[in-house]
């Protein structure tokens, strides 16, 4: 069993990533008493059913009293109201973190509400499905995913090396990245991304010659995977484009120049354009395979039935 890190752990925020977080805490050893608050009653019902946390609370302010650790795991446009509510209650030597998928905002949103002798390290575990709620976590999560660090300016480097070895016993992959470069990264490898299949998934819906019995039985031709992205928490996706307005604004300006050029190669018969680009795209794919962040199985890494 690992050494305890934090004595106290408190959990704001009781979904996927939360859920995932404690499963995989407690099964390293490494927080003495994890708390956890969520503003649904429903969720605090069904998290203190499946024991997903050693003390549900009734109030983000009660659960994160005397807490050494605490960790925003809200969507990103509720970052700053909850900030302005649990500052007074933190504890001075009180490390604040976040798993958001944005950071400049968040930074903008959560810092004036850090009190002197608080410090907040922003977070970003690379990992999740399309699946919410506390009854969606598992322990494994984060194994061989990425987790993002990106401090304060005025965060301290031994904690955060400390919060770094925290995300590596939950096996996570750490790297820091300034506010600016990790939105960018993110608006290529995931936010944009997500907007195109949710795009895709809309224009099946708008397609009158295309029936919805015929969407479903033959979306294994790759719709399929456009509608398991497009399945995410429509809340927290909203607040991703709402507060990384800019980055992902550009990256979709670059994707449309380059949906623009595929489309005049098709017009004009350029196969020559088509083969050289599908060539290159196709290297990346296999790069993320061999990087170990996806499966060249046929299912897509999908568990088969009954397992």
């Amino acid at each position: 069993m690992s050494k305890v890190m934090y004595n106290r752990v408190a959990l704001i925020g009781l979904g996927l990533i939360a859920g995932s977080m404690s499963l995989a805490m407690r099964r390293a050893g490494v927080a003495g008493e994890i708390t956890g608050y969520a503003r649904s009653q429903a969720t605090r019902d069904t998290a203190l059913e499946i024991n997903l946390v050693d003390r549900v609370c009734d109030t983000a302010v009660e659960a994160v009293r005397d807490a050494d650790l605490v960790v925003l795991a809200v969507p990103v446009g509720a970052m700053g109201p909850v900030m302005a509510e649990i500052e007074a209650t933190l504890k001075p030597g009180a490390i604040v973190t976040d798993v958001g998928s944005v950071k400049k905002s968040v930074l903008d949103a959560v810092l004036p509400h850090i009190p002197e002798g608080v410090q907040f390290i922003g977070t970003h575990p690379m990992a999740g499905t399309e699946h919410s709620g506390p009854r969606a976590g598992f322990a494994e999560l984060f194994e061989n995913r990425w987790c993002l660090i990106v401090p304060s300016e005025t965060a301290d480097e031994a904690e955060i090396e400390k919060l770094e070895a925290f995300w590596s016993v939950l096996g996570a992959n750490t790297e820091r990245m300034t506010p600016e470069h990790h939105d960018t990264v993110c608006a290529v490898v995931s936010h944009v991304p997500h907007l195109i299949a949710y795009t895709m998934v809309g224009v099946a819906d708008d397609l009158g010659r295309v029936t919805d019995q015929e969407v479903i039985k033959f979306s294994a031709a790759g719709f399929r995977d456009f509608t398991r992205i497009a399945a995410s928490d429509p809340t927290m996706w909203r607040d991703v484009f709402l507060t990384n307005k800019e980055a992902a604004l550009e990256i979709l300006g670059r994707f449309t120049e380059e949906l623009f050029a595929l489309q005049r190669a098709i017009r004009t018969g350029d196969g020559d354009h088509l083969h050289d680009y599908f060539t290159r795209t196709r290297a990346i794919r296999r790069g993320i395979i061999e990087a170990g962040q996806d499966t060249d199985a046929p299912d897509f890494g999908r568990a088969k039935k009954g397992e």
